[in-house]
């Protein structure tokens, strides 16, 4: 195990100030996607919009690491340059998505395993050649009357840390990803309950199987009432649950924590991530690893038109600079005013 080139990624991942931009969406997602805005998805429109992501001028203050898609990472930019090479030349690291999907979890009744351990530590190997200096792995849990079960915490807990285990074999640092999901109504008591129970059975997983923990990142959900809930809790009370959680089942450790935004809007992942960095007491580092709360509305202007290239970097970097500011504890309702128009 390579433990000091293992630290030194995780913090590079989690620098003060900086975050990560989740870009891995499959192509089906992916397509998907660009249709809703009127673009049309080929393997040069998704490179495309990515490049001019990563390329938007100061990106890089912003972002420490892009998560990748398999095809992306294998891609080369407009003037030819590995798509990992190209974000290291702008000051990013290179990350990659390797697991392959979440499946019926047999024996349960609706809930899922997440998949791709087979010929894992030989696709890893691979992705290092290629340039990924991380990689990410996600299970799903959902929220029921009866889940997340046992069983099901228990199955994904372990494929978690087999994962994280084969990634620090080779000297990629693990995005460990257990995402309880927000979809229901039910209230904020009950996502906490789920979220620090799902968190305790990772760890310990995470520990049995010898896993570094100073060489980790932890991608989790905030602690939310479910989205159909009728009581919505304020900014503050999400920070402050969401922290309590991560005290009582997160060991010191870890380096950082880099949230997910989890179907939010974009101006509440921040602003929740910001009420959490204020409180300036965690012995991790607080950030982001933000897909669609970074993307979204710079897709939705670009759509696919080269014309339009130019605001759609200027929105992203404003979205990236506010998920900086909350980031730093700074995020404020006049910042989202603030986003300079493309000359």
């Amino acid at each position: 195990m390579l433990t000091s080139e293992l630290k030194t990624t995780a913090a590079e991942l989690v620098a003060d100030g900086k975050g990560i931009l989740a870009a891995d969406e499959s192509n089906r997602t992916m397509t998907r996607r660009m249709e809703v805005v009127g673009a049309r998805s080929t393997p040069a429109a998704r490179l495309r919009f990515r490049e001019l992501l990563v390329t938007t001028p100061g990106a890089a203050d912003a972002i420490s690491g892009v998560i990748l898609y398999e095809e992306t990472l294998r891609q080369r930019a407009s003037d030819a340059t590995e798509f990992p090479r190209l974000l290291e030349r702008h000051g990013m690291l290179a990350g990659i998505k390797v697991d392959t999907g979440a499946k019926p979890l047999a024996g349960s009744d609706g809930e899922t395993v997440t998949e791709g351990l087979d010929g894992l530590r030989e696709r890893l190997g691979a992705y290092r050649d290629l340039g990924a200096r991380f990689a990410k792995w996600r299970a799903v849990f959902s929220i029921g009357p009866a889940t997340p079960s046992r069983y099901c915490i228990a199955v994904n807990a372990h494929a978690l840390a087999r994962f994280a285990a084969l990634c620090q074999e080779v000297g990629i640092v693990p995005i460990v990803e257990p995402e309880v999901l927000m979809d229901g109504d039910h209230a904020i008591d009950r996502s906490e309950q789920a979220t620090e129970g799902t968190l305790r059975a990772v760890f310990a997983q995470l520990v049995d199987q010898r896993v570094l923990l100073e060489g980790i990142v932890l991608k989790p959900n905030m602690v939310l009432s479910g989205y159909e809930c009728p009581r919505q809790p304020g900014v503050e009370e999400v920070a402050q649950r969401t922290l309590t959680v991560m005290r009582r089942a997160v060991p010191a450790a870890v380096p950082g924590i880099a949230f997910l935004s989890g179907g939010q809007s974009d101006e509440l992942a921040c602003a929740h991530l910001s009420a959490m960095n204020a409180a300036g007491d965690a012995p991790w580092q607080l950030s982001f690893s933000y897909g669609r709360a970074l993307q979204a509305a710079a897709l939705k202007a670009w759509a696919g038109r080269e014309e339009n290239a130019r605001e759609a970097q200027a929105i992203f970097e404003h979205r990236a600079r506010c998920a900086a500011a909350a980031r730093r504890g700074h995020y404020t309702p006049e910042l989202e005013q603030a986003r300079a128009v493309p000359a």
